[in-house]
């Protein structure tokens, strides 16, 4: 599986954001963390325009048939935006450093409240909600960065018009 973008283009990223990859970082290393970082990005494709150019046969959300920005603009259907590769760079630098880090795994049954160790006792804000998605969205991590390189090719919300 290939990520959004190349090694080398990776890495000039994360040295033009000042961002300091680990000592003896590998090439594979950094490969399986764009491909995470990747799957990250495409978690959003529910919510971008337009239809995957090869089909449900395609790897990644991009290239994208009939997307278009917020504003109206379109995108060709070759083309993967350069924000949405940046993006990807943003996730696979926190999954390079923080391997999982943005895939929680969510388990509502060993939800821990109260913690005391020695002296030290925290008690974590909880949710009544024992729906499957609401922990999800509450065990999701959001990377302002990686929203802000995203948020022009998301499809605007319009509210809903009702005939009667």
């Amino acid at each position: 599986m290939a990520g959004y973008g190349e090694n080398a283009g990776f890495t000039a990223y994360a040295e033009a954001a000042g961002y300091v990859l680990p000592d003896g970082t590998t090439e594979a290393q950094i490969t399986a963390a764009r491909q995470r970082g990747s799957m990250v990005i495409d978690r959003y494709e529910r919510f971008f325009s337009g239809t995957r150019t090869g089909g449900f046969a395609q790897e990644r959300s991009w290239p994208r048939t009939g997307a278009s920005t917020y504003y109206g603009e379109s995108i060709p259907s070759d083309a993967i935006p350069v924000a949405i590769e940046n993006a990807s760079y943003e996730a696979a630098f926190l999954e390079l450093t923080n391997p999982g880090s943005l895939s929680p795994v969510v388990t509502g049954t060993s939800t821990v409240k109260r913690e005391k160790i020695g002296q030290l006792e925290v008690e974590y804000a909880s949710s009544s909600s024992s729906d499957v998605a609401d922990m999800v969205a509450m065990a999701t991590p959001v990377v302002t960065a990686i929203e802000g390189l995203l948020w022009p090719f998301l499809c605007p919300v319009l509210p809903g018009i009702l005939v009667v």
